[in-house]
């Protein structure tokens, strides 16, 4: 063994054959490539995914502390979950657009159906002021019966 592999069995606890597995299995990881768990970046996976023993991880104390200044910087988020929550963040926001939107048209439909029935009860009132002066009669069906009275001034 080197200095550097006796100086890392001693610091770490481990054999550098583990040290290995278990820096190999955190690059997996971050890197969203697991082999062995379901990609989350938890130490239990750690520990799963290097072929280890949850006891010989914890020995390996300089390997958990970059785990931990790892995940901490990553907010503990596989690349996966990250591209997740950023077409989330998109949806959301795409979502509130179409809400304004909609809100924006429910006014405009509730404004048109004011003035259709504002124009309804006009439309209805006209209709009895003209019932109440006498007969209606159409001009198209006046002209078509061909009387001349009809087409000369009074």
């Amino acid at each position: 063994m080197t200095s550097t592999t006796m100086d890392q069995t001693v610091t770490d606890n481990v054999s550098a054959a583990t040290a290995k597995a278990l820096r190999a299995a955190m690059e997996r990881l971050f890197a969203g490539r697991p082999s062995r768990t379901d990609g989350r970046l938890t130490k239990e996976n750690l520990y799963r995914e290097a072929g280890v023993s949850r006891a010989t991880m914890n020995r390996a104390h300089s390997i958990l502390a970059e785990w931990d200044r790892r995940t901490a910087a990553t907010d503990a988020r596989t690349p996966g979950e990250v591209r997740r929550d950023d077409e989330l963040k998109e949806l959301r926001a795409e979502l509130r657009a179409i809400k304004r939107q909609r809100t924006q048209l429910q006014g405009r439909l509730d404004a048109s159906a004011t003035v259709i029935a504002a124009l309804h009860h006009d439309n209805a009132a006209l209709r009895d002021q003209l019932a109440g002066q006498g007969a209606i009669v159409a001009l198209d069906e006046h002209r078509a019966s061909g009387r001349p009275e009809a087409a000369r001034p009074r």
